[in-house]
């Protein structure tokens, strides 16, 4: 185990923790890989409680141990396992730029999560539906009046219930300079001048598609009167302390520690000119950060249980299963009723996994900047070892 050093005063007193990396990963001999400096936190009496018990101990050599093969097939990236937020395993291994072999990941590197920035996007609607400055049946056209899809309220975007046509793919036949990023306002005026075909009448089944979340980044600038970096740096990653949480400019220098894209054999992702749409993707993120995020969900601290609730309630049903999805959240829902509440990405060489159990607040984050699709199927062996069975994830 890594070393910590505890040190424990009486009568409700502190309990400070100093450790290099919260692990009880076996002697990693990456040194390059740990982190920066070493962090001081507060732990409560339960949070030790939690890791010195022999279970806790147990899960950490079967994690480690899962980690190791995870190094050898290729990951390149960052780990966190947690019980009730508090780290059990955390991990980093590789290069946040293969151009640059001193550039090794640790726990302040940032990773471009995908279509796991939809969660953000999501609660940042739910957050101004809390201020009463939207509601969740408003339509698009409240916003877009020229919008040509009609139909379409705000919760079906949400819900990926909308029908409506993946930019992704319309796009690349409609936007004449490939040169020049694609803005959220340009796909929309493309839409409203081309009229792509609609995928199938709104609210009448789940269809994962990007366009809803574009849409609902666009939306949060007009409601709020903020770009959706600042509206995100205001609302989430300022009061949460999230450091080194962004949203990715193209046009911008790299920050420090900002992870780069690669391929499955090390060659650098470059953007291409849809990397200037935010909404369904663009924000980067550490897993450190990630469980200020995953916590905050719990605590309190940002919304209400009514708003909790609707976010992580079932919307799709036209298929038997557990497999659903909320307002911005993939489900897995059993008979038991207990749920499991998660978003993957993938963008680029990215891939991302942020799968929170429900049950006994048990968090998962896994990111990766050299693609490799054995960070989904990670997610089914480490929740086995939390004493968990689920699913492997999906995108």
């Amino acid at each position: 185990m890594k070393a910590a050093y505890i040190v424990l005063t009486i009568s409700g007193m502190a309990l400070y923790a100093i450790t290099a990396c919260q692990s009880n990963a076996a002697n990693n001999k990456d040194k390059k890989n740990q982190p920066d400096t070493p962090r001081t936190e507060v732990l409560s009496e339960s949070a030790l409680a939690l890791l010195n018990a022999p279970v806790t101990k147990s899960q950490q050599v079967a994690l480690n141990s899962f980690y190791q093969n995870m190094v050898r097939a290729g990951f390149n990236g960052a780990m966190i396992v947690a019980k009730k937020g508090v780290v059990i395993f955390e991990q980093y291994h590789g290069l946040e730029n293969y151009r640059n072999k001193k550039s090794a990941i640790n726990d302040s590197s940032s990773f471009q999560l995908a279509s796991v920035s939809k969660t953000f996007t999501a609660m940042g609607i739910l957050s101004l539906m809390e201020k009463g400055k939207l509601s969740l049946q408003d339509s698009i056209q409240k916003y877009y009046p020229q919008f040509p899809y009609k139909g379409i309220t705000l919760q079906m975007l949400l819900s990926h219930r909308s029908g409506l046509p993946n930019y992704l793919y319309f796009c690349d036949s409609i936007w004449p300079d490939k040169d020049k990023f694609l803005s959220n306002d340009d796909v929309i005026q493309l839409m409203i001048t081309h009229r792509p075909r609609i995928q199938h009448t709104p609210g009448t089944h789940f269809q994962y598609c990007n366009t809803n979340y574009m849409l609902l980044g666009a939306i949060i600038e007009k409601v709020s009167g903020q770009q959706y970096a600042e509206f995100m740096q205001q609302t989430f990653f300022n009061p949460l302390g999230m450091t080194n949480t962004f949203v990715y400019d193209p046009m911008s220098a790299v920050r420090p520690h900002q992870t780069a894209s690669h391929k499955y054999n090390g060659q650098l992702e470059p953007d291409t000119y849809f990397d200037g749409v935010v909404g369904d993707k663009g924000i980067y993120s550490t897993a450190r950060d990630m469980l200020k995020w995953d916590q905050a969900l719990y605590n309190g601290q940002l919304f209400s249980p009514e708003t909790i609730k609707a976010a992580y309630t079932p919307y799709s049903h036209e298929k038997p299963g557990i497999r659903n999805y909320g307002l911005g959240w993939r489900l897995m829902v059993y008979p038991d009723s207990s749920e499991i509440v998660y978003h993957n990405g993938w963008w680029h060489g990215n891939n991302t996994v942020f799968n929170r159990i429900i049950k006994d607040t048990s968090t998962i984050i896994i990111l990766g900047n050299k693609y490799n699709r054995n960070i989904y199927r990670a997610v089914k062996p480490v929740s086995a070892i939390l004493g968990h069975g689920t699913e492997e994830g999906e995108e």
